[in-house]
């Protein structure tokens, strides 16, 4: 269905820049093949039986046939010695049949010919007999790209039908062979339906997809349908570009059609790129048809440049002008400008006094919300403390009176052994220390809840304390508990907990080493412990 003209360039702009997006990477893919030419060529090691170099040389030549012509004639010629010495007559005829392929794309017709009457003149082996008449085809194809005749048309559509009675009918090769000669006789739309229906089944790095691709973008241009020949030209030179296919047409094709929509710059960059290819490739046929094609585009590629380099010198002189009359704004937007700094450079200096002023102001009031969070948080311990203190010291006049009755009665009784006994144990004190410990536990958890959690974010994790069940706190929590309550001197530490100075030095140089802190910061970080937010 035909298309708008908007919605056609559009389409031919995304084709356009597809096809360019893969040139870019054409020397990557050019260097992909290069290794495996490589790794081919590692396995011709010396004395290696002269069947195996035979098909070493033929994966060779596949990989120089359309990527450099004259390496591949070596190693076709080379494959023609060693099937004489074989005396292998179907090799023979085969590395023939690749020799004269190459000789047509070379434009040495006089020696395809030669070859190719060699070969007529003997048996044809049933399976090369699709390779001979590809090789008629070929030869022809190509001498009348040189010398056109009517003849040379009917001749090649004459071995296209040979080669179709020859090869499978369900067979890629078999297919593109009928589309072709569908496309010769006209019968577009047929070869279309034969050729979308390859291209499902095809994969776009697959060569064959390249050529599928070609004869669609022929078979739309040939009924002026630039649109879709634009985007099957596209995929076929992206394609060509992926299997670093130098003997290509598709990209000629495609300068040729944006050469024609007046898009010069697309045009002169496929057909640089083209012939750039076939210099390379050293195909002597395309050569010459694409630089006719260069000709022409180059000179109207320099025809467009000049325009615009005259368009250039004319706003040129424009800009010249009108910068003269920016030259004298500038110089009264200057002084303007120079007044307006003098007055910027004293609000600046206001205004950073201000901001001085205002960060004394903030360190202080900082400060003071320190301060007070302390204060706050001093006071709230106090009187924690002196509440639980009053408590304590009841509870231990009664038990020291409770005490005193015990050992009076016992007294009276005469019971001295007992007595003795009571006097002598350390249970009754010990049992109180626990008590003590107890309620201390119990009054600085009140105080500070996240303790333990807080105190083992300091610590790495796998040296992190872990309390058996019913514990709140142990000996090691106890004395940071003291150091956060502000009791840091080692000696009070020691007395109240009933340790050795040297023990409690010990808990805490332990604790300073498993922490994530530095040592030096650590009891720092631990008098941090449930502080109060400085605006609280």
């Amino acid at each position: 269905m035909p298309c708008c003209f908007g919605l056609c360039r559009q389409r031919h702009r995304r084709n356009g820049a597809r096809a360019y997006r893969g040139g870019k990477k054409k020397e990557t893919y050019s260097r992909q093949k290069e290794q495996r030419i490589t790794t081919l060529k590692r396995l011709l090691t010396p004395g290696i039986p002269a069947l195996e170099k035979y098909q070493i040389n033929r994966n060779l030549y596949q990989e120089y046939k359309k990527f450099k012509i004259d390496t591949a004639v070596f190693y076709a010629s080379q494959n023609q010695e060693i099937a004489q010495q074989l005396n292998r007559q179907d090799l023979l005829l085969a590395s023939q049949l690749q020799l004269t392929n190459l000789y047509s794309s070379l434009g040495k017709f006089l020696e395809a010919e030669q070859l190719l009457h060699s070969v007529s003149s003997k048996p044809i082996p049933r399976p090369l007999l699709a390779d001979y008449y590809e090789a008629k085809i070929q030869f022809y194809e190509h001498y009348a790209t040189n010398s056109y005749n009517q003849s040379y048309v009917m001749l090649i559509r004459n071995y296209r039908d040979s080669l179709l009675r020859v090869l499978p009918v369900q067979s890629v090769r078999y297919r593109i062979n009928h589309a072709q000669q569908y496309v010769s006789r006209g019968d577009l739309k047929q070869a279309q339906d034969i050729l979308l229906h390859l291209m499902k089944s095809s994969k776009s790095t697959e060569a064959d997809y390249a050529m599928i691709t070609y004869l669609l973008a022929h078979s739309y241009q040939m009924q002026n349908r630039s649109d879709l020949a634009v985007r099957y030209y596209a995929l076929s030179a992206l394609a060509d570009v992926k299997n670093a296919i130098k003997d290509n047409a598709s990209l000629q094709d495609l300068a040729l059609i944006f050469y024609r929509k007046g898009d010069l710059d697309k045009a002169y960059l496929y057909t640089r790129s083209a012939i750039e290819d076939a210099i390379f490739c050293n195909v002597k046929f395309r050569t010459l048809r694409i630089s006719e094609l260069y000709t022409i585009i180059n000179r109207a590629y320099m025809e467009k440049e000049g325009r615009q380099k005259d368009q250039l010198q004319l706003y040129l002189a424009l800009i010249s002008i009108l910068s003269v009359f920016l030259s004298l704004a500038i110089v009264r937007v200057y002084k303007q400008m120079k007044k307006v700094s003098r007055i910027k450079e004293e609000l600046r200096l206001s205004g950073e006094e201000l901001i001085r002023l205002n960060r004394e102001i903030s360190e202080k009031n900082l400060h003071l919300s320190e301060i007070n969070a302390k204060l706050s948080e001093a006071n709230q311990v106090k009187e924690a403390y002196i509440a639980q203190f009053f408590d304590l010291c009841s509870t231990y006049i009664n038990k020291l009176e409770d005490y005193r009755k015990m050992l009076n009665k016992k007294a009276n009784e005469k019971h001295l052994d007992e007595l003795l006994k009571m006097l002598r144990s350390t249970s009754v004190a010990d049992h109180e220390l626990e008590g003590l410990y107890k309620v201390f536990d119990n009054i600085f958890l009140s105080l500070y809840p996240n303790f333990v959690t807080e105190f083992n974010a300091l610590l790495i994790p796998e040296e992190r304390i872990v309390l058996k069940p019913g514990e709140l706190l142990n000996t090691e929590l106890r004395i940071f508990a003291l150091a956060r309550l502000g009791i840091t001197d080692s000696v009070k530490i020691a007395a109240f907990l009933r340790y050795s100075l040297s023990t409690i030095y010990n808990y805490r140089t332990r604790a300073r080493n498993k922490a994530v802190v530095s040592r030096d910061d650590f009891e720092t970080q631990v008098m941090k412990i449930g502080m109060l937010p400085a605006n609280s």
